[in-house]
């Protein structure tokens, strides 16, 4: 990442993630599809499809009040990084060819280096509720 290192990323990931209140989650979420939309038009952004997919979800279970065992500044630094992703005009603005998702991957893929063990958590979390969502039918 020679045209956008670590230390910018955090730099970014940070200034972002200071930004958002729990306010912001509902527009987050309401954004959804186009950010999901531009990270499937990457290639840089691609291979996190899986986990954006996650952060949002696990937004959206915080958001509603489903699942609260996690830290603020995680949650914050999920959203500022999915903000961030949307912003057309960032450090690298995306028209530039090439280039223009490299910081939008490295900070999403700071932020997941970050809030991975908070991730893991939900995860385990939300297949345990989906598990115990299903009900058994019995055939008498």
């Amino acid at each position: 990442m020679a045209f956008f290192s670590e230390k910018a990323a955090a730099s970014q990931l940070k200034h972002e993630a200071d930004k958002v209140g729990k306010d912001d989650l509902e527009s987050l979420l309401e954004r959804q599809k186009a950010i999901e939309k531009k990270v499937r038009g990457s290639g840089r952004l691609r291979r996190f499809t899986t986990d954006i997919r996650l952060m949002f979800s696990l937004v959206r279970d915080y958001w509603r009040g489903d699942y609260r065992a996690i830290p603020w500044k995680s949650i914050a630094a999920i959203a500022g990084a999915l903000l961030y992703v949307l912003n057309p005009i960032d450090l690298i603005p995306d028209i530039i060819f090439g280039i223009g998702f490299l910081d939008d991957a490295g900070v999403v893929a700071l932020c997941l280096k970050l809030v991975e063990s908070d991730l893991h958590r939900y995860a385990a979390w939300k297949e345990h509720q989906e598990s115990s969502d299903v009900t058994t039918v019995t055939i008498d």
